[in-house]
C-alpha cells in the first residue's frame, strides 16, 4: 500500500511539473519581449523618432499651360485671344456701349462651349451685350482655326449679370434717391458713410417683369431693357434688403416694387 501511494504521489508531481513547463512555454510564446537592457530601450526610442515623417514645405502651384486639353477650363491665354478673335472684323467696337456708356459692348460672361461634334476641338463662347442697341450676341470661337464659327443676335434675352454690371448697378442705386435707405443701413452698420459700390459685397439677378402683378411705370421697359436686382451685403458684416428695387441699366434709373 505504501509503495502504492509513493507511485501515485510521484505521478501527481511528475505531472505537476510537466503543467509549470508547458505554462512558462506559453508565456514565452505569447509576452512580448521586454527590454533587458537600457541599450535597447534606447534603440527603441531612436527607431520611434527615425519613424516621424518630415515637416512638410509649401511649393509654388505649377504655372497655367497657355492651352488647355478637352474639356479643360479656358486658360487665361486662351481666353484673351478668343475675346480678341471675337470682335475683330464685327464692328461691335466702335457701334457697341458698354455698362459705363464706353465704345464697346459689354462683355457678360466666356466659357468653353460643349463639343457636341465629339471631335475634340476646344471652341469659346463669348456672351456680349450692347447697351446701346439693346441686344445680346453670343459668338463662338474655335481656338483651333482662330475663326468664328457662330454669331447670334437677338432681343429680350437677358443672360445673368457680370460682376461689372452688379458693381454699376449698385452705383446707379447708391446714387438715387431711392438708395438713401441702402446708405442709413450701411452707415448704422459701419458707423461710415457709403460712398460706393466697392464697399460691398454683391450678388444679384435679372429682373422679370412677367414675375410681378403691378409693375410700377418705371420698370415698364424691363426685359427690352437690362435691368437687375442687386443684393448687397456690408464687408464682413450684415446683409442690408435692397431686393424691392430695380435697377435698369439701360435708362440708368431706378424702380421700386410694391
Amino acid at each position: 500500500m505504501r509503495h502504492v501511494i509513493e507511485r501515485h504521489l510521484g505521478k501527481v508531481v511528475a505531472g505537476g511539473s510537466l503543467a509549470v513547463a508547458t505554462a512558462a512555454l506559453l508565456l514565452a510564446v505569447t509576452l512580448p519581449d521586454q527590454p533587458e537592457t537600457g541599450v535597447r530601450s534606447e534603440s527603441a526610442g531612436t527607431a520611434s523618432q527615425d519613424a516621424v515623417a518630415p515637416a512638410g514645405k509649401v511649393e509654388a502651384a505649377p504655372g497655367e499651360r497657355e492651352h488647355g486639353v478637352g474639356s479643360d477650363p479656358l486658360t487665361d491665354a486662351e481666353t484673351a485671344r478668343a475675346e480678341q478673335i471675337a470682335l475683330r472684323g464685327s464692328g461691335m467696337s466702335a457701334a457697341a456701349r458698354d455698362v459705363e456708356g464706353d465704345r464697346g459692348p459689354q462683355r457678360i460672361a466666356t466659357n468653353l462651349a460643349e463639343d457636341e461634334t465629339g471631335s475634340g476641338a476646344r471652341r469659346a463662347e463669348i456672351i456680349y451685350y450692347d447697351y446701346r442697341a439693346n441686344v445680346t450676341t453670343t459668338r463662338t470661337v474655335d481656338l483651333g482655326t482662330g475663326k468664328v464659327t457662330s454669331a447670334t443676335t437677338a432681343r429680350h434675352v437677358q443672360p445673368p449679370p457680370s460682376g461689372a454690371e452688379l458693381s454699376e448697378a449698385a452705383r446707379v442705386l447708391i446714387a438715387d434717391a431711392h438708395g438713401m435707405g441702402l446708405k442709413q443701413d450701411y452707415r448704422k452698420a459701419t458707423g461710415k458713410n457709403l460712398t460706393g459700390p466697392a464697399e460691398l459685397d454683391l450678388s444679384g439677378f435679372v429682373f422679370r417683369k412677367e414675375t410681378v402683378e403691378r409693375l410700377p411705370a418705371a420698370l415698364e421697359a424691363c426685359g427690352e431693357h437690362r435691368c437687375l436686382q442687386v443684393v448687397a451685403k456690408v464687408r464682413n458684416g450684415p446683409w442690408i434688403d435692397t431686393r424691392s428695387f430695380v435697377v435698369d441699366l439701360s435708362a440708368r434709373s431706378v424702380g421700386r416694387l410694391g
